[in-house]
């Protein structure tokens, strides 16, 4: 039980993630309560963590969400990500808009792991939810979880830019000290065209990234 979280997780993942390890080992007791009681909990259980199975070392980019789609078969424990030939939800087709708008780039599905494979970290605030629950899991503790994961990612020398969608993102800011922060509006449809439309945050990452490392992430990745 104390140990749920590791399972699958990058090694410098797991180190950083130490120092919280009495907070997860608590959420996990608080979701299998709700698992016994009948509720289904989404993502499932192996992907819930799934978001730090990439090296830490190896992350040029976080995307900050909220927390986990609450469609059973959306949530896959990457932020804003679907499974392979999922329908897209309204805020992903709102950020391949964008990334239309932005790059030229096409996504030809929902599934963005090839972003993480590339070095993207696709973080929920929150890693997990009541299925047809929106916010069900906030104040359970994840909020501490995800805040030492991105102060550990913040402190190392690699290049990093922290691209951050509304309230609930932009609210880690003063944890990313010197990292350049690319914030604008969240992409749901309740608030994407007031200003996360003509954002660029695809393109204005990569001119970070390019200046700091010589590389950019190529957004419109195939499957």
């Amino acid at each position: 039980m104390s140990d749920w979280w590791r399972d699958g997780m990058a090694r410098d993942w797991a180190a950083a993630l130490e120092p919280v390890a009495e907070h997860l080992t608590e959420i996990g007791r608080t979701l299998d309560h709700e698992r016994a009681s009948g509720l289904q909990i989404l993502p499932p259980a192996p992907h819930i963590m799934r978001a730090f199975q990439q090296p830490m070392a190896d992350v040029r980019v976080l995307i900050v969400g909220q927390d986990p789609y609450p469609t059973p078969g959306d949530a896959v424990g990457l932020s804003f990500s679907v499974a392979p030939g999922r329908p897209m939800p309204r805020s992903l087709t709102n950020i391949a808009t964008e990334l239309a708008a932005d790059t030229g780039d096409i996504l030809d599905g929902g599934d963005l792991s090839g972003w993480t494979e590339q070095g993207v970290l696709l973080l929920n605030r929150v890693l997990s939810v009541r299925a047809g629950e929106v916010g069900s899991h906030r104040r359970i503790g994840w909020e501490m979880v995800t805040d030492q994961a991105i102060r550990a990612l913040a402190a190392r020398s690699e290049p990093l830019v922290a691209v951050l969608w509304g309230k609930d993102a932009q609210s880690v800011a003063p944890l990313l000290g010197d990292v350049p922060i690319i914030a604008s509006a969240h992409p749901s449809p309740l608030s994407a065209r007031r200003g996360f439309f003509g954002s660029r945050p695809f393109s204005r990452s990569n001119n970070h990234l390019i200046a700091e490392s010589g590389t950019a992430i190529r957004w419109g990745v195939d499957h």
